[in-house]
């Protein structure tokens, strides 16, 4: 009896060391963050953050009622604007309705890539709107903004170049 436990236990240490079993993958913050919800445009299609690899994004959680993400956007679209060939995606994320987002789109006129999280804000962490986070083209988070900011200012911009 001994012989077989000790069979069997040499046999666990024996697999569970082997290199060619499964190995961990390194996830990045961007992966992770589309581990923990999806994201829907206002077409209602699946969008995955991943497909945005190789790209520096700015993700922007707002809201329709939040007065001081709104009143950040034409800052926020001036610098969209300004680093578009500096390699930068801006994706602004609601957990509301579609049919909110797309009204709020329609009647601001704001020309953003508006999505739907399929999760709500406070599931994800986020207490604070508007809160944005800055991800350099291998998915690493390299900055979280809670509050509004001069997105448009040449201190931000300049920052943002950087990253």
């Amino acid at each position: 009896m001994k012989k077989i436990v000790l069979s069997l236990f040499c046999l666990v240490l024996f697999l569970g060391c082997n290199p060619g079993g499964t190995k961990n993958k390194t996830v990045s913050d961007l992966e992770s963050i589309q581990l923990k919800t999806s994201f829907v445009d206002l077409n209602d299609t699946k969008v995955d953050l991943t497909a945005y690899k190789g790209k520096k994004i700015v993700i922007n959680y707002w809201a329709t009622w939040c007065g001081p993400c709104i009143k950040e956007m034409p800052g926020l679209k001036r610098a969209e604007e300004i680093l578009e060939n500096h390699n930068y995606t801006f994706l602004l994320v609601s957990d509301e309705t579609i049919s909110k987002i797309s009204a709020f789109k329609n009647n601001k006129n704001f020309d953003f890539t508006f999505l739907k999280s399929l999760k709500s804000n406070e599931s994800l962490g986020i207490y604070s709107l508007p809160t944005s986070y800055i991800f350099d083209e291998n998915g690493r988070k390299v900055e979280t903004i809670v509050g509004t900011i001069a997105w448009d200012s040449e201190q931000t911009i300049n920052k943002l170049k950087l990253l």
